[in-house]
């Protein structure tokens, strides 16, 4: 290879012992060039730099160890395994192969010396290593085999590619590395002043990948050595110039300009049984200058739970409609996908609007009428589930897109929709979260959207008491529920199980129905859960809602788009097993008329860290945004953003919970670099690669 070829277009097959199918298999961790393979950073390391004496091992420690082979022999148990006894001058231990075949066998005979990597762990005959790495030390011409002089990296890897060959690949590459073929792509930028003055990139990515022994092992494994957080500096850099670029480029194109029709919304405004909080009229009046623009919106709303975003988005629907555009609403689940549909049938029927329905539920029938109606554009909105972009639907004029709760659904189901358009027009997207999004991640993942706060709850609702009570005093819970319900208050029973199995969500639902049926004579109990058939499900909440139902037990089904005033306590069983955020949902199901309202969290002992963490938040606030950052400190942005499932949040060294004191540098550092176009797209290249397509949505 060049000398002077630059390692951002070398493929790996550059590298020796790289063929095609290698190639293959490191395209699987997204390596595709030399400069790939240098910014697969390790997200461990171990220390197989000194010998630990057998007689000194402890348990769960990583060791490197050395000594002969006393005895060996297939022992059969519940598995079959090769044992092999390891002895030095001070002490023995087992190592055990579940995986063997002839020729490891006849390798691992007695007299044979060894030098083993593994994890010591406690096993039938005391200390075992199970599987460990070993070389055979050849006691004629190995006997003084060298130490590693620097920590051993842990790569993260695929199925066919060992940890062994990857850090042979990698070592070739960075003997690739010269101060002419890797371009430290942050040279003049104003960069955070507790970064090194000296820092090269050579010389950073070579002590990351192989750091010497005097290094800091604490620090590098908690990610906040100073090289790791200058990488990981210009890692969210790439993210956010990313999304300013995905922003830039949607801009560029051609939407319907919607200007705003007084008549209509004044007509809808007049049809409502509330009048529009201050928060509510801001924002919908930033909709409103949007969607007259010609080129597409992209607006986050967030808002609390019961902040009144349903009625914005109706708002910006009627807009919409008014100048002869179709309007596509999708929800994550029937219920909320209903809600709406009830909630817009009563807001704008009566202003000739027709309102239409798909989800994956409806009969033969019904959905070859919803989906002709929609296609010749008689269905002026169109609500529904995942249905709503599927094969077979095809809508007559989209003009607008709006996503209710987007972090239920992945990127690309949101693209899916988008794309129903016509070719040459994008739709005005409008995305909602009750769910709020902490400042990290907003900064983080949603540069690119226009962000606005419904931060004001209409007046008359009432703040919702949470106490945790004990599953040892269930009795009283059932007694307290009971209490509820002869004042003619209405209550929620949820039940969860820390299995993602719905069948097995129903039938603890169904087994709770039933043990407070008999618990409690003369109330009236509902039953919802995820088997029920739309059409029943639909019957029970229809009850519920009009007070025929006291007590309704529910899976977490009705963790959103239910509204009934008149429910003033919820039982929460096992919320140890929820996220924040779904607690946080759940219990806005209450507290949505002037009743007083309690939430108990009814949970099993013993509790974890994280669990006791959890229910203590709930317990000190109803603060959507304070519970929205405990969530992302404890379970991380994929599972917040509901991204883990499509896999397109994955960061080679940053974090974002770690690296937030980073952004305010990162937003200066991407407005310096706006008129150096090339120096962005080498930055994305270097650490999106083929992911930047998702950044796009």
């Amino acid at each position: 290879m060049p000398a002077q070829q630059h390692l951002d277009n070398t493929p790996v097959t550059a590298i020796k012992g790289v063929g095609p199918q290698v190639a293959q298999k490191l395209e699987r961790l997204g390596l595709f060039t030399v400069q790939d393979l240098l910014f697969h950073l390790p997200y461990r390391y171990q220390d197989r730099t000194r010998l630990t004496p057998l007689g000194a091992l402890q348990l769960h420690s990583d060791v490197l160890i050395e000594g002969e082979i006393r005895a060996s022999q297939i022992v059969f148990g519940r598995r079959r395994s090769l044992v092999c006894r390891l002895q030095d001058n001070t002490g023995t231990v087992t190592l055990r192969f579940f995986h063997f075949g002839a020729a490891q066998k006849n390798q691992l005979v007695a007299g044979t010396r060894l030098r083993c990597f593994g994890e010591t762990r406690r096993g039938a005959s005391g200390l075992e290593l199970y599987h460990p790495e070993y070389t055979v030390i050849d006691t004629a011409t190995d006997n003084k085999l060298a130490l590693e002089a620097n920590l051993t990296p842990v790569y993260p890897a695929t199925e066919g590619i060992q940890q062994q060959r990857l850090r042979n690949i990698i070592t070739q590459a960075l003997n690739l590395l010269n101060d002419n073929n890797l371009s430290d792509l942050l040279r003049n930028l104003p960069l955070p002043q507790h970064f090194p003055e000296s820092f090269k990139l050579r010389e950073t990515l070579a002590y990351l990948h192989r750091p010497p022994l005097n290094a800091p092992l604490h620090q590098l494994a908690a990610g906040e050595h100073p090289l790791q957080q200058r990488l990981a500096f210009e890692e969210l850099l790439a993210h956010h110039l990313s999304l300013l670029k995905s922003r830039q480029q949607l801009k560029q194109q051609n939407a319907p300009a919607l200007p705003l029709n007084s008549s209509k919304q004044n007509a809808l405004l007049e049809n409502l049984p509330f009048a529009l909080t201050g928060a509510q009229q801001r924002v919908a009046a930033e909709i409103a200058e949007d969607i007259a623009q010609p080129h597409p919106m992209l607006r986050l709303v967030q808002g609390d739970v019961g902040s009144g975003k349903t009625v914005v988005a109706a708002l910006a629907a009627v807009q919409a409609i008014a100048n002869g555009k179709q309007v596509a609403l999708m929800a994550p689940t029937e219920i909320l996908a209903e809600q709406h549909y009830n909630n817009f049938r009563q807001w704008l029927e009566p202003l000739d609007i027709q309102v239409g329905w798909l989800t994956g539920s409806l009969k033969v029938k019904e959905r070859r009428e919803q989906l002709q109606a929609t296609a010749d554009g008689r269905n002026q909105i169109i609500i529904g589930t995942h249905a709503l972009f599927q094969d077979g639907v095809d809508y007559c004029d989209l003009g607008l897109v709006i996503i209710d709760e987007q972090h239920r659904f992945g990127v690309q189901q949101r693209y899916a929709l988008t794309a129903k358009a016509q070719q040459n027009q994008q739709p005005h997207q409008l995305i909602m979260t009750a769910t709020p999004i902490p400042r990290t991640l907003a900064m983080s993942f949603y540069a690119d959207l226009d962000s606005s706060v419904i931060d004001e709850l209409p007046p008359g609702r009432t703040p919702v008491n949470t106490v945790l009570i004990e599953n040892g005093r269930r009795d009283q819970v059932i007694e307290r529920v009971r209490a509820a319900c002869l004042e003619r208050k209405q209550a929620y029973w949820v039940c969860t199980l820390i299995e993602e199995s719905e069948e097995l969500q129903c039938e603890a639902a169904e087994s709770s129905a039933q043990m407070l049926a008999e618990a409690l004579p003369g109330i009236s109990i509902g039953l919802v859960h995820g088997r029920l058939k739309a059409k029943d499900k639909a019957m029970v909440m229809d009850a519920f809602k009009a007070g025929n139902i006291d007590l309704l037990v529910a899976t977490t089904v009705i963790e959103v788009g239910v509204d009934v005033p008149n429910a003033s306590l919820m039982i929460i069983e096992n919320p140890e097993r929820l996220g924040l955020s779904q607690l946080h949902q759940l219990r806005g199901r209450i507290g949505r008329g002037s009743l007083e309202s309690h939430c108990v969290l009814l949970y099993s002992t013993p509790l974890s860290k994280d669990s006791k963490e959890r229910l203590a938040v709930m317990r000190e606030t109803s603060d959507g945004f304070i519970i929205a950052e405990k969530d992302l400190q404890l379970r991380g942005p994929g599972e917040v953003l509901g991204t883990r499932q499509t896999g397109d949040i994955q960061f080679h060294i940053a974090d974002l919970q770690r690296d937030a004191h980073l952004l305010n540098d990162i937003k200066s550092a991407a407005a310096h670099l706006q008129q150096q176009p090339q120096q962005i797209q080498a930055l994305i290249d270097r650490w999106l690669g083929i992911n930047e397509q998702y950044a796009k949505v």
